[in-house]
């Protein structure tokens, strides 16, 4: 699957919807620190990433219609994860057991075999068993659509809780930052941050909330494919007028700053 969804937009057009949403208003108050620049890079990335691969967690919501017990447990075992390698893994283990109920029966060593070999694949395991029966003994078997309520579940940090708002419940009010967008968002200039948690709460000051909901699919596609942790295609990137390059010191190879 391919993210054509993320359509092209004209340069007098407002924020570019993503998979069929609408963008929400900007915020009441002044415009944040380089408001134009973010909105050109949001707006160049949205037609840049146009047949590239959806990340894995996006095309289990799409695949599972946006189902947040599949796009939870999907984002769990996605850490430091190949995106392949969590797609498989988690199509194994949704026809094995699509509900809380089901994968609460499942034990650990069954929930290990299925989900190999995701990283840390025996410490994951004992995450989701131990999710689903919080899920069914305190939420009956619904997945919670709060922050405060994802994080009482075990292995459910601020990233798969917000990725999980923003995919399965259309949060527009929410940002999830991973080590792509973490890296890029620096790279960029957009801020100056030491750990996802503060790059977070960092772009909640620095972009508009109009693209909150789609920062992490544009910068984690964009990351994935062009802008990597090492050896970053600079030359073929179509927002490298807009970045800083902070902290970029080699480049691929056959490519010029």
């Amino acid at each position: 699957m391919k993210a054509a969804q993320a359509p092209a937009v004209l340069a007098n057009a407002g924020a570019p919807p993503a998979r069929g949403r609408e963008p929400s208003s900007p915020r009441g108050r002044g415009a944040p620190p380089a408001a134009r620049t973010v909105a050109l890079v949001m707006r160049t990335l949205a037609r840049a990433i146009d047949g590239f691969e959806l990340p894995a967690v996006e095309k289990i919501a799409e695949r599972q219609k946006k189902d947040p017990f599949q796009v939870l447990i999907s984002t769990l075992l996605s850490a430091r994860t190949q995106d392949a390698t969590t797609l498989a893994a988690s199509t194994r283990l949704s026809q094995v057991a699509p509900t809380p109920h089901a994968m609460a029966k499942l034990t650990v060593a069954q929930i290990e075999r299925l989900i190999y070999p995701v990283s840390f694949y025996r410490h994951k395991a004992r995450h989701v068993k131990a999710t689903c029966r919080i899920l069914v003994d305190r939420f009956g078997g619904s997945v919670p659509a709060t922050m405060e309520e994802l994080l009482t579940l075990p292995g459910v940090g601020r990233k798969t809780a917000n990725l999980v708002l923003i995919l399965a419940f259309g949060s527009l009010r929410n940002i999830c930052v991973d080590t792509h967008v973490h890296r890029i968002s620096n790279r960029l200039g957009w801020v100056r941050t030491r750990t996802p948690e503060e790059t977070e709460q960092a772009l909640y000051v620095s972009t508009d909330s109009r693209w909150w909901p789609y920062i992490n699919l544009y910068l984690v596609t964009w990351g994935q494919n062009v802008c990597r942790p090492a050896y970053p295609r600079c030359r073929d990137c179509v927002i490298r007028a807009s970045c800083h390059q902070v902290g970029v010191t080699r480049i691929a190879k056959g490519t010029t700053a």
